[in-house]
């Protein structure tokens, strides 16, 4: 728990002044933690977008692929056995499409890295130091 104290306006000037720099550190220090916890939760935030971009990227390989093999049935049997393939490769391409999609709102809710609520807290400090109001 912090100590009591009294009104500002009962304090000489001096004792003031020695509050402030002890207080003033430790608000730093506040705001600092609290930055750096904003963003490592944006970190994490951005590295699932960017595992999800790379399943997306594996999906989207995987679809290629079959569509290759797709191509090479069609061509040495003009028979239904393409259509199967085609088939597969669209399940596998829109499944890629809904991973992409997912990973970027997932990147985009991490960006930009700056820790807004720190900054905030240093925004409304500064203003509080500046107007005299507690």
């Amino acid at each position: 728990m912090s100590e009591p104290t009294t009104h500002p306006s009962d304090e000489p000037l001096g004792a003031l002044v020695h509050r402030l720099s002890e207080q003033v550190p430790e608000l730093v220090r506040s705001e600092l933690r609290l930055a750096q916890a904003e963003l490592a939760q944006k970190g994490r935030r951005a590295g699932i977008g960017i595992g999800m971009f790379t399943g997306a990227g594996l999906l989207a390989f995987f679809g290629v692929a079959t569509l290759v093999a797709t191509a090479v049935i069609a061509l040495a049997l003009v028979l239904p056995l393409w259509a199967s393939g085609l088939i597969v490769a669209g399940v596998l391409l829109v499944a890629a499409l809904g991973a992409a999609l997912a990973g970027r709102n997932e990147v985009a809710a991490a960006t930009p890295p700056a820790p807004e609520r720190a900054l905030a807290g240093v925004r409304e400090d500064v203003s509080v130091i500046k107007g005299g109001r507690a």
